[in-house]
């Protein structure tokens, strides 16, 4: 077995490195380009039903911010501080056409040991559903849906679900659990007080994994023209986030137990990033905002760079699950050190 191997459920990745769905994954020679990079799979552009979600793909903007809050070009080598704010819409493409191409193109990924997953996005809970059937009918091996997209209470009505309530997540589960017999990953909001709670909610109902979490939703005044930056708010990605998104999966592995699949999404920018992850217990790590304005090559590099640390440190991917979550302790297990804090205080102006 390679070092690199892990298991999400019942499947197995050749790596954790995985491309996460979005404009970088929207035509089928964008699928094939992630491909070759060795990802262990890579999810398709999102699609629904909803008029209203495909018209707003021409509504979509995007900036690549550094550390500053200052535009960055978009020339695909981003500082390693960057952040994306955009505004997004869904694939144009009817869901049959779409399906189409993706049966081929997973049929190309199996033969590289890899998958191509397709990604639906909620509107109606009903035709997420068929959809779900449709999709397993048509040999497709794997299912994400995504009820945690950060623009959901932005779009215009019923275009895309942005849910946060448990039960909701447990109606709207167990119902796609009923449509599918595929391994049914589901994507959850980082908008949310308990995002641990969120996850138990679609274990109990039958998820067979959660990718956790969403991006948050940001308004950014722009200095130069006084106005808001892309004219609204707008889901803000970046490094900063992985600390939260590895907090999630810490508490939610303690909560939902060790052998339930998590996945990560936001925040990871590279490989070693992608091992911070999978300490934190997460089996596999959704990159998205970082392919998207970096190119296809980031995830190449991530899969290299978490081999190198791996082979540095004598262990396998598998061998890092959870590590690091499950030596999380309160502040109340840390050794008492009385007036320690005073070592970091800033000198008393003279």
């Amino acid at each position: 077995m390679s070092r690199l191997e892990v298991a999400v459920g019942s499947l197995r990745l050749k790596n954790p490195v995985i491309c996460g769905s979005g404009e970088h994954t929207m035509t089928a020679d964008a699928i094939r380009a992630a491909l070759r990079t060795g990802a262990g799979a890579v999810v398709a552009k999102s699609v629904n039903e909803s008029a209203a979600a495909k018209q707003q793909l021409d509504r979509t903007d995007y900036a690549l911010l550094g550390s500053d809050w200052q535009r960055q070009p978009w020339n695909f080598a981003p500082p390693a501080d960057a952040q994306l704010l955009c505004r997004s819409g869904l694939i144009q493409l009817e869901f049959e056409t779409w399906m189409e191409q993706l049966v081929v193109l997973d049929r190309e990924a199996a033969a590289q040991g890899s998958y191509v997953i397709p990604s639906l996005i909620l509107s109606d809970l009903d035709q997420c559903a068929r959809y779900a059937r449709a999709i397993e009918q048509m040999g497709l091996r794997v299912l994400e849906v995504n009820i945690g997209a950060p623009h959901g209470e932005e779009a215009a009505r019923g275009a895309i679900v942005l849910e946060r309530s448990s039960d909701r997540i447990a109606t709207i589960v167990s119902t796609l659990r009923a449509a599918t017999r595929l391994p049914l990953w589901i994507k959850l909001t980082g908008q949310s007080e308990d995002v641990a709670a969120l996850a138990d909610a679609a274990k109990q109902a039958g998820a067979d994994a959660v990718v956790m979490m969403g991006r948050f939703m940001g308004f950014l005044p722009d200095l130069d023209t006084e106005a808001p930056m892309l004219g609204t708010s707008a889901a803000l990605g970046g490094g900063w986030a992985l600390p939260l998104t590895a907090r999630w999966l810490a508490l939610s592995r303690k909560r939902l137990g060790r052998d339930y699949p998590l996945l990560a999404t936001n925040g990871a920018r590279n490989g070693r990033d992608v091992a911070r992850f999978l300490l934190a217990g997460a089996s596999a790590t959704e990159m998205t905002s970082a392919v998207f304005t970096g190119g296809y090559e980031v995830l190449a590099r991530s899969v290299r760079e978490l081999d190198e640390y791996l082979q540095s440190r004598g262990k396998t991917a598998a061998q890092l699950l959870g590590v690091a979550a499950d030596r999380l302790e309160s502040y109340a297990d840390q050794a008492s050190r009385p007036g320690y804090w005073q070592t970091f205080a800033p000198p008393a102006a003279s």
